[in-house]
């Protein structure tokens, strides 16, 4: 079976999947940014918000993580079936995606959720995943050629 796996897929399906690895790397940092702010502010688990002094950077601090984790599936879906028709320009998306989420947790780690909005450009990554995806489709309806 995998000799078969490794026959369809393009040699270069390999950065898209270094690149849905690395994300491992993104995600144990978000982690470890709450798991630091819940030991300064002493926020105790399993309360994701808190109403008390300074708590609005915790907030801060946590919804950067959560956010990104809401994200995820759909970016992990555009990654995979992208990849499949457009590694390398897949594999470069989700670059730009895994950056502007640490930009975008930067923004709002300062405490004013506003400057969140630094990470923006990850939607650049996202809708031409999404486009490639629509062009993916179209290829295996028939509609478009090869």
């Amino acid at each position: 079976m995998s000799n078969t796996l490794l026959s369809v897929l393009p040699s270069e399906y390999g950065y898209v999947i270094l690149v849905m690895c690395s994300t491992w790397f993104l995600f144990n940092w978000l982690e470890s940014r709450s798991f630091q702010a819940r030991r300064r502010y002493e926020i105790p688990y399993p309360k994701m918000y808190i109403d008390q002094p300074y708590s609005h950077v915790f907030n801060c601090i946590q919804r950067a993580h959560q956010n990104t984790l809401e994200s995820y599936p759909m970016f992990l879906v555009l990654m995979i079936f992208g990849g499949i028709l457009y590694p390398k320009l897949s594999a470069l998306c989700g670059l730009i995606w895994i950056a502007a989420r640490v930009t975008y947790a930067f923004g709002y780690y300062t405490g004013d959720p506003e400057r969140r909005k630094w990470g923006a450009f990850g939607y650049i990554g996202l809708l031409i995943l999404l486009v490639i995806n629509i062009i993916f489709a179209l290829k295996l309806l028939g509609l478009i050629s090869s």
